[in-house]
């Protein structure tokens, strides 16, 4: 490594650097007035992106035409945002914030197919900068004029921001709505027209940064969650709602990419060390240490202890008789289906996804629902169980039985360890530690060869003769998801249980009557990464291998999605929500090629007509219907007065 080498990369990462500010600054706004985590910013970016190259190609042979473009692509991203603001997200602020991440989720999928259906698949190169297309001699390295533009683009952006923050009443009534959105209402500020015109801001910086990237990278459709997940890192890092935070979150992990590129391969102790490869990772490694060091980020504030952090809700209950009979009539049914094979020669396939999915998501929901921990990583856990099965049967040639029984406990060490750190924050900075432990364990996976296969995965993974049968190993899995409900279940209504929901509903008051609740959720961390565990190693059987895309953020992203589509606070939603998914995804994914799309506007659908899950909102509505019968009255015409 020369200092020429290196001071080039350094530059080049100043110029990453203020590309991924301009986007995640948006993505600070959003957050920090609308309270929205927004999911679908990453694809603001990539539709600036693409709208700047198709700009571009027509209009940008001048230079003044080349800026009109990249102006008007975000212009046209602001547009867009804006209209998805009034038409779809102002319907649901008043819902859960999950619920509105799996509203932003859905718009990501629709926006992502349409982006195929309008540009294609193909990666599609624009022209350079004109003006801006040659380079400079740097200590006798070239290096890109527009590169130096980019390099004072950041500031600049800062600056601005700054001045429109501060000196400006609209800047204030953001600062104030940042602090305190009701008292904000409550002064006459039209709070919706507020909203909108942020969230069009918001997006605007995220396709000014895409915009501006034309010249450097080619448009594709996998920009949008690469850019989804380095805005959050940026974001969490700097502080939620800091710019200038956002700023120096900017350059810190650009910079860090940039000297890892520049050390490239450093031999230690006789060992070769490829620092190169630490990019994948890189900024989620920053990330778990500031969120550990300094929970709130580098420049954000600290949040007050609440007494009440959570809603309140009624007690866990027994199933009622009825349910359990319905439950038994399922059971029943699902044991039936090996013999209506002929009729039906596809149910034992697409049911064992369904059963390992709800395996997944129930063990998601028990440190989500009960437990009141968001967690966006829990692939971690799924994958370490279904690499240690793997590994167990590939390199060990244990049997099946044995891998399917201590392949699980590499999910429990790593629960361990995970959950040591991750409980002590909480909100979307627990979640966003969680995310950053799933892209680590993702990251070694994928990179080291001579255990894990790298990115090829490892494959023979095979059931035992005893299950050769696709019906022997069907029911395998039905008896394995069966008890792993059961047993949750059985945890969630023993006196642990009991304290780990108490602990959700009031930690300082959990802790007053005696409660550790720290170690409760450790320990709840510890059962849920056990049972994600389980269901990894039975994906790796059922797939007769594992690779690194069946454990990536994708992974945590489905599980996210199966819970909030049943309900987080009934115990049979991610049961339902797991079944809902898993089908919509195989039975659409074999009907069209933008299946992306049609799933992301059902659950769009979803997420409108059952703002509290499938299960949870026919739950509150039988519960209205209920009451208004003991009450004598007719619960039909008292909606139809209430509505009117």
């Amino acid at each position: 490594m020369t200092f020429s080498g290196l001071l080039v990369q350094l530059l080049n990462g100043l110029a990453d650097a203020s590309s991924l500010f301009l986007v995640a600054a948006g993505l600070s706004l959003i957050f920090g007035v609308t309270r929205i985590v927004n999911f679908a910013h990453g694809s603001f970016y990539m539709l600036g992106v693409y709208l700047s190259y198709t700009l571009v190609s027509h209009m940008g042979g001048t230079v003044p035409g080349f800026w009109l473009a990249v102006i008007v692509s975000a212009a046209v991203v602001a547009l867009v945002g804006a209209l998805i603001e009034v038409t779809i997200l102002r319907r649901i602020y008043h819902a859960p914030e999950l619920f509105q991440l799996l509203a932003t989720f859905s718009l990501a999928l629709i926006i992502q197919d349409a982006t195929l259906f309008i540009w294609g698949p193909e990666d599609l190169f624009g022209p350079r900068a004109p003006g801006l297309d040659g380079s400079i001699e740097i200590l006798g390295r070239q290096f890109p004029e527009y590169n130096l533009l980019l390099i004072a683009i950041g500031p600049v952006v800062l600056g601005l921001l700054w001045l429109l923050l501060t000196r400006t009443r609209w800047g204030t009534l953001i600062r104030a709505a940042t602090q305190d959105r009701e008292m904000v209402s409550a002064l006459g500020v039209n709070q919706a027209w507020l909203f909108t015109s942020v969230f069009a801001l918001g997006c605007f910086l995220a396709g000014l940064g895409g915009a501006l990237q034309e010249p450097r990278l080619p448009a594709n459709l996998a920009l949008d969650m690469e850019a989804i997940g380095t805005a959050f890192v940026i974001v969490v890092v700097g502080g939620m709602g800091s710019i200038p935070g956002a700023f120096l979150a900017a350059l810190l992990i650009s910079e860090l990419k940039a000297l890892c590129i520049a050390i490239g391969t450093l031999q230690l102790f006789g060992i070769d060390f490829s620092f190169s490869k630490l990019t994948l990772v890189v900024e989620f490694l920053v990330m778990a240490i500031i969120l550990v060091i300094r929970p709130w980020g580098l420049l954000g504030k600290p949040q007050a202890p609440s007494r009440n952090s959570h809603a309140a809700e009624a007690p866990l209950r027994g199933a009622q008789p009825k349910m359990k009979w319905a439950a038994g009539v399922l059971v029943l049914a699902l044991v039936a289906v090996p013999f209506l094979r002929d009729s039906f020669p596809y149910a034992e396939i697409i049911l064992v996804e369904i059963f390992i999915a709800v395996l997944f998501a129930a063990s998601l929901h028990f440190i989500m629902g009960p437990g009141g921990m968001h967690s966006f990583g829990h692939a971690a856990y799924f994958g370490l169980g279904a690499y240690g099965a793997a590994i167990l049967v590939t390199a060990w040639h244990l049997p099946m039985e044995l891998a399917l029984i201590f392949g699980p406990l590499l999910a429990v060490l790593g629960a361990l360890l995970f959950g040591w750190f991750s409980v002590r924050l909480s909100g979307v900075y627990l979640a966003m530690l969680t995310l950053a432990f799933a892209q680590i364990v993702w990251s070694i996976v994928y990179q080291w060869d001579d255990v894990t296969g790298g990115s090829n995965g490892i494959f023979g993974v095979w059931p035992a003769d005893w299950l050769s049968s696709s019906s022997a190993f069907y029911y395998l899995v039905l008896g394995i998801t069966l008890v792993g409900i059961l047993v949750l279940r059985r945890i969630l209504f023993a006196p642990f249980g009991m304290a780990l929901r108490a602990g959700r509903d009031s930690d300082l008051r959990a802790d007053a009557i005696g409660i550790d609740v720290k170690r409760i959720q450790w320990a709840a961390f510890v059962v849920a990464g056990l049972f994600g565990g389980i269901a990894g190693a039975v994906f790796a059987f059922s797939k007769g291998g594992i690779s690194p895309e069946a454990i990536g953020v994708g992974r945590s992203i489905d599980g996210l999605v199966m819970v909030l589509l049943g309900g987080v606070q009934t115990l049979v939603g991610p049961i339902v929500g797991a079944s809902i998914f898993t089908w919509l995804h195989d039975s659409i994914a074999r009907e069209t090629e933008y299946w992306k799309a049609v799933l992301g506007m059902v659950i769009l659908f979803l997420v409108l007509l059952f703002p509290a899950g499938v299960v949870g909102s026919l739950t509150h509505f039988w519960h209205w219907i209920v009451a208004r019968k003991k009450e004598g009255l007719n619960p039909v015409s008292i909606k139809a007065k209430e509505a009117s």
